[in-house]
């Protein structure tokens, strides 16, 4: 990570690992032409982009972490400093099969992350209109000058989980997990494709 660590300083990370029993895995086999995707709003970034976003904010713009940005809330610092999000709790919730496949919105954003689950046979259509962006995105983007496709393969542009289920569940599933409706699997080849308003 580029600029990040000066000499003799290093990261120190940890992570969770569980297992699954294979009839219960959500491994994307299930999603078929029909299927909803829903999205599960972000609080940020969530740890993804930052290379951009700081060469953006502190090298071009000049800004300091203490640096009041129209349409935040709060301080720049504070705004790139919120907590990634758990959706696990949400998710535990659901009725076991409920849910065909899972997306976590990661480096590469929608257009990267979604295809890791989707069979070969269908493409995800995102309606990106369906939900708002974050100010911090739009911030970006307009500042920074960031071409619209870059944006969603770099951030995760205000969601943070998809999941994909059967249409019939789809309402209540989105009530549960307090998400919007964004996009539809249609017959493809396992790619994303974004949808902009005109």
């Amino acid at each position: 990570m580029p600029g990040m660590y000066r000499k003799g300083e290093y990261d120190l990370a940890g992570c969770i690992v569980g297992v699954v029993d294979r009839a219960n895995m959500i491994d994307g086999q299930k999603i078929k032409p029909g299927d909803i995707v829903l999205g599960l709003p972000s609080n940020g970034l969530h740890t993804n982009g930052y290379s951009l976003a700081r060469k953006i904010l502190f090298d071009q713009l000049k800004f300091k972490p203490t640096s009041r940005v129209p349409g935040l809330k709060r301080s720049l610092g504070e705004e790139l400093l919120r907590v990634h999000r758990n959706y696990q709790p949400l998710l535990a919730g659901l009725p076991p099969g409920t849910i065909r496949g899972l997306a976590h919105i990661t480096g590469g954003g929608l257009i990267d992350n979604l295809p890791r689950v989707l069979p070969k046979n269908c493409d995800a259509v995102i309606e990106t209109r369906t939900w708002r962006i974050p100010a911090i995105f739009q911030f970006l983007q307009d500042k920074g000058k960031v071409d619209r496709e870059e944006m969603y393969q770099v951030f995760n542009m205000g969601i943070g989980m998809v999941a994909i289920v059967a249409a019939k569940d789809a309402g209540k599933v989105a009530r549960r997990l307090k998400a919007k409706q964004i996009g539809l699997i249609t017959k493809g080849s396992g790619k994303t494709r974004l949808v902009f308003q005109a």
